[in-house]
This record gives structure tokens, sequence and C-alpha cells, in this order.
């Protein structure tokens, strides 16, 4: 099974914490991890088009946040419907098991030992200062943490993440994550 590990960076002329509406976001980076090469790469918006064959041959699509933010947007982009390709939403599991939405950065620092190297309001500011390597590193990083906390979970079965001053671990239901598995893992988190 080839899976593709993907973020994304945007810009907003409403650029604020909280709840975003991706009308209003317009795409600058995408990151990705290519299970089948092992390896990392970036594609601003106008290099789309090297980036979309490598979709096209991925049989999963894996993300944070992804399935109501990630994809959305990217679709605008696509030639095609992303929403045709298998994905799995790690935010969207955890909100599974747990019940409730919990951030990227509490989930790598707990589990991973290391957390984000910034937040999207920063790669907003460095991507309109010009700075477009550090929204690509930015996002890069992402991605690393993302497909770390999928091995995690699917080696151990299980996730941690930081609350208040406690680490808690949680049990990740993963039996339908690998090859042979459900047709669809497309997941939607409640609004």
């Amino acid at each position: 099974m080839r899976f593709l590990v993907f973020d994304i960076e945007t810009i907003s002329p409403l650029a604020v914490r909280g709840r975003l509406n991706t009308d209003d976001q317009e795409l600058t980076v995408v990151g990705a991890y290519d299970s089948a090469t092992d390896t990392y790469a970036s594609y601003t918006k106008e290099e789309l088009q090297k980036f979309w064959p490598i979709v096209e041959r991925a049989d999963l699509l894996i993300g944070f946040n992804s399935d109501t933010f990630d994809i959305p947007i990217l679709n605008r982009y696509y030639p095609g419907d992303l929403a045709k390709i298998r994905s799995l939403d790690l935010l969207a599991e955890v909100y599974k098991a747990l019940g409730r939405r919990v951030r990227l950065d509490s989930l790598a620092q707990a589990t991973l030992g290391r957390g984000k190297s910034g937040d999207g309001l920063a790669a907003q500011a460095w991507w309109n200062a010009g700075e477009t390597e550090k929204v690509r590193n930015y996002c890069l990083e992402d991605v690393r943490l993302t497909k770390e906390l999928y091995d995690y979970m699917r080696e151990r079965g299980s996730v941690r993440y930081k609350d208040l001053r406690d680490i808690r671990e949680i049990k990740i239901d993963t039996k339908n994550w690998g090859a042979g598995a459900s047709p669809s893992l497309t997941h939607a988190l409640p609004l």
C-alpha cells in the first residue's frame, strides 16, 4: 500500500486564531511524504503539477485535520476530486476515541517528545515576507510529525496527549488502516 502523508500551508486576509473558513484560504505550500520513495518534498501552488501525479498514485492520503481543511482546499486546485482517494485524518481518529479535538502540537509533544516548530500565523507572516523556504521547512516538519504519529499509532494502537499538566494515553483503533482495509476511511469531524 502506497501512502502519502501531507500537510498544507495557507494564507488568508482574515489571519486569526480559531476556526478558519476554507473558502477564505489560499494555498501557499503543500508538503508530503511518499512511502513508495521514502522521501519528503514540498510544492508551492505554482508547482502543483509536479505533486498531482504523486497524489494519484497513492492508495491512502494521511493528514491531520485533513478531511475538513487540507483536502477541501487542495480540491480547489486539483483537476479531479481528491475525495475519491481514501483518506485517513488522524485528528478524526483522535476525536473518535476521545470525543474532542486535540492539537497536533499536544500529541507530538506527549507522544514524540517534541512539538511543532511554529504555527500557521507565523507561516503566513513568513510567506508574506517572502521567506518561502521557512514556510516549506515548517510545513515539512508538520508532515514529519504527522508521519511519526501515524507510525506510532499503527505500531502501538494508542497515542499520548497533553491534558493541562498531565500526559494521557488513549487507545486508537487502527485495524482498518492497512492494506486490504475497508474501501473508505474518509471521516468528517463535527463542527
